[in-house]
């Protein structure tokens, strides 16, 4: 089966759209997804940018809060601009990673995308992730101590330096097998189609 990486980062108001929709159209492509949850912020750095684009320009930060009502809107999701913005998404990335290695990941990314921008809850606090991670049924404890260790810890670096390395420089990234990049939500149909093509 073709396959797409799905580079995506919690902060990223159009990576929340895009995790939501990704799922059932992958499966109507006959695509598999590998979710490839990363840090934006190393990046944007490298660029000489302390924080997102869309707080560096305000007039493209407030489209981009239209834009994304109007997509959520058309897409039957809630969207709430959380404060503060950008959160602080390492804790997140980190359990997304412990969660992906015992197949409960893709849940957990969902969920942490409704917290945050359905419900405008502050996923940078241990309270909120602790909340989610019960709700789906995991010990939460016992979660947070596995996303701090330096296995997952170094996977989330790594897969930061991965998406570096492939020129990924926004959120969300989809890659196909033989490399092909398409950035951003509304590319996603497109990219879906470009990895289809693989199967003859």
């Amino acid at each position: 089966m073709p396959s797409i990486d799905f580079f995506y980062e919690f902060a990223s108001t159009y990576s929340y759209v895009a995790a939501m929709r990704i799922a059932p159209l992958a499966k109507d492509a006959g695509v598999a997804v590998r979710w490839r949850p990363f840090l934006l912020g190393p990046i944007f750095k490298a660029q000489g940018w302390e924080t997102s684009p869309f707080n560096l320009y305000p007039v493209k930060g407030r489209y981009m809060v239209r834009d994304c009502e109007r997509e959520a809107a058309a897409n039957g999701l809630a969207f709430r601009l959380p404060e503060p913005f950008p959160q602080n998404t390492l804790m997140a990335a980190r359990v997304a990673h412990a969660a992906l290695e015992e197949g409960w990941g893709e849940g957990f990314s969902r969920a942490v995308y409704t917290a945050e921008f359905a419900e405008g809850r502050n996923i940078g606090d241990p309270a909120t992730l602790g909340e989610i991670v019960s709700a789906l049924g995991k010990d939460a404890q016992a979660v947070f101590a596995k996303a701090q260790t330096d296995a997952i810890k170094n996977k989330l670096r790594a897969e930061t330096d991965t998406a570096m390395r492939l020129h990924v420089f926004g959120a969300p990234t989809f890659i196909a097998d033989d490399g092909e990049l398409f950035w951003g939500n509304d590319r996603l149909e497109a990219a879906l189609a470009w990895a289809a093509r693989a199967k003859g």
